[in-house]
């Protein structure tokens, strides 16, 4: 993680950090992925060794059911193993597993409130991954736990498992000039 604005110390001649890193990681979807590479060896086995006397048909259908169950199974957990969230002057961005993708950018500029959540759980958002409520708005949940919430100028929020969230809060907060949590506004 980098350090946070107002968090340097007391005539300390460092600058404050312009950008807020996070990520969090869910260990638990390695057995997954396990599960779909063992599904894409069964299929590679069974068309290798094929004894099938019922025909050719049922052999290419277990074939191919068992090889794009394994592949999905494996891009869907690999793919949401870990996130990572990067807020800069400009906007937030998350992205997902080790090629970075899905990847979903959002302005700073439609975001009209922050909030912490302390506890999400993949089951309020269907599962894990990239989720889409209609009454909840949008989601990247990769583990349960702390969660960053965005409530966006269109009505709709985004909210995404990271480590660390209070403090992603307070620097998009600070960023957007937001009042604190509880806090009246100065106005």
């Amino acid at each position: 993680m980098t350090d946070h604005p107002g968090r340097a110390a007391h005539g300390s001649t460092q600058a404050p950090s312009t950008v807020w890193t996070g990520k969090a990681t869910n260990r638990a979807q390695w057995l997954l992925a396990f599960v779909g590479a063992a599904c894409l060896a069964l299929g590679v086995e069974i068309a290798l060794d094929s004894n099938w006397t019922s025909g050719v048909a049922p052999l290419v259908m277990s074939v191919v059911g068992c090889v794009a169950a394994g592949l999905l199974m494996l891009y869907g957990t690999l793919a949401f193993v870990h996130v990572a969230v990067k807020v800069d002057g400009d906007a937030l961005e998350v992205r997902c597993g080790h090629m970075g993708l899905p990847r979903r950018r959002i302005l700073l500029t439609h975001v009209v409130g922050a909030e912490f959540v302390p506890r999400v759980t993949p089951r309020q958002w269907g599962g894990w991954g990239y989720r889409w409520r209609p009454e909840q708005g949008t989601a990247v949940v990769v583990r349960r736990g702390e969660a960053l919430l965005l409530r966006l100028g269109d009505g709709m929020s985004f909210t995404v498992t990271v480590d660390n969230a209070e403090a992603a809060v307070r620097f998009i907060r600070d960023r957007l000039r937001l009042p604190a949590a509880g806090k009246p506004s100065e106005a």
